[in-house]
C-alpha cells in the first residue's frame, strides 16, 4: 500500500490549495480515505473523510464550508479542495486508508 501526498505550499490567509493523495498497492475503489492534519505540538486532526463510492462525505465544523473532498477512482486518487484558508490551517497533512498513511505534506497559511 502506498499513498503520495501533493499539492502543499505556501499560500495566503483566504487562499485555496487542492491536496491530492494518489494511491496504489490496493484495490482503491473499496476503501474510505480520510485526510488528517497535524500542526507544531499538537495531534493528529481528522479534517475529512470520503466514502469507497465518494457518496458520503465528512468534515468536521473547523472546516465545513470551505474544505470539500472528492475522489476519482479512475484515477486511485483523492482530493482535498481548502478554500478561505486561515492562519490556523497550517499542518502537514496527510491521507490515511487502507490502515496506511501518506507522508504529508506541509500546508503554511501566511501573509
Amino acid at each position: 500500500v502506498q499513498l503520495v501526498e501533493s499539492g502543499g505550499g505556501l499560500v495566503q490567509p483566504g487562499g485555496s490549495l487542492r491536496l491530492s493523495c494518489a494511491a496504489s498497492g490496493f484495490t482503491f475503489s473499496n476503501y474510505r480515505l480520510s485526510w488528517y492534519r497535524q500542526a507544531p505540538g499538537k495531534g493528529r486532526e481528522l479534517v475529512a473523510t470520503i466514502s469507497s463510492t465518494g457518496v458520503s462525505r465528512t468534515l468536521p465544523d473547523p472546516v465545513k464550508g470551505r474544505f470539500t473532498i472528492s475522489r476519482d477512482n479512475a484515477k486511485n486518487t483523492v482530493y482535498l479542495q481548502m478554500d478561505n484558508l486561515k492562519a490556523e490551517d497550517t499542518a502537514v497533512y496527510y491521507c490515511n486508508s487502507a490502515g496506511s498513511w501518506g507522508q504529508g505534506t506541509q500546508v503554511t497559511v501566511s501573509s
